[in-house]
């Protein structure tokens, strides 16, 4: 079934709506008819099969008809810090980092990141990125976007990392390369990862990073573009620690 969100305030409603671009995807697009079954998401977790009612100009009514089988996003909770980058490589995070199952996004202000926007433009790309990771739920099958917190400093994205139980940052001077599975995680696990802007961190944010719990990692022998490693990151931290590993850990 195709997938659309839902405001949560519809669903205690008799008949509740979907409005926005959904429903005139539904509508023009998709050329939906009454009694089509579709899936209705909320964006926080909930899931239903629903049958449409009627299609209206800016609306389409449906018909909830029972919840959907459970399907948790991905555990344990892998939260990703990424230094500010220019706004086109930000916003071409956003969609895969969601699909990679990241829960959370911070982007922060490292030394030799790009000038941070304006109040005014920075809200602009928050709903930008909110917007994106809310189309990639639909295709990847998360039930929630990812949250994206909004631009901080560097020490005070360290603090974000004190209660969580994993805390990597990713550097390209570390020699040890070497990446094992760790000893399992519980799935109530937080794993906080630190990602840097072109150019890289300054020894001194390293060793405040170390000093504040830190574990140094290197994403191999080769330069990557800030947003390749990135995106690395997300999938080698899912691998060690998340979903994308289950399979072959629960064979060994």
């Amino acid at each position: 079934m195709r997938r659309f969100f839902i405001s949560p305030e519809q669903l205690t409603r008799p008949r509740p709506c979907i409005e926005g671009d959904d429903a005139r995807h539904l509508r023009l697009v998709l050329r939906s008819r009454p009694g089509d079954r579709i899936a209705v998401l909320d964006g926080r977790g909930n899931a239903y099969q629903a049958r449409i009612v009627a299609l209206e100009r800016e609306k389409v009514l449906v018909e909830l008809e029972m919840p959907l089988p459970e399907n948790p996003d991905m555990a344990p909770e892998i939260i990703l810090a990424q230094a500010y980058l220019k706004d086109k490589k930000m916003d071409g995070l956003v969609r895969p980092l969601t699909e990679l199952g990241v829960a959370r996004w911070i982007p922060f202000l490292a030394a030799r990141s790009v000038p941070a926007p304006d109040q005014k433009r920075l809200l602009g790309r928050y709903d930008r990125w909110h917007k994106i990771s809310l189309e990639a739920v639909k295709q990847c099958g998360r039930r929630r976007p990812m949250a994206i917190d909004p631009l901080i400093p560097f020490e005070a994205a360290l603090d974000q990392a004190q209660d969580c139980d994993t805390r990597i940052i990713f550097y390209e001077k570390q020699t040890d390369t070497r990446l094992r599975p760790p000893a399992p995680v519980p799935s109530t696990a937080k794993v906080f990862v630190m990602v840097g802007p072109e150019g890289g961190f300054e020894p001194d944010e390293i060793d405040r990073a170390r000093h504040a719990g830190f574990s140094l990692l290197s994403l191999g022998p080769r330069i990557l573009r800030a947003e390749t490693a990135a995106l690395t990151a997300a999938v080698l931290t899912q691998y060690l620690f998340g979903d994308m590993a289950q399979n072959f850990l629960d064979n060994t």
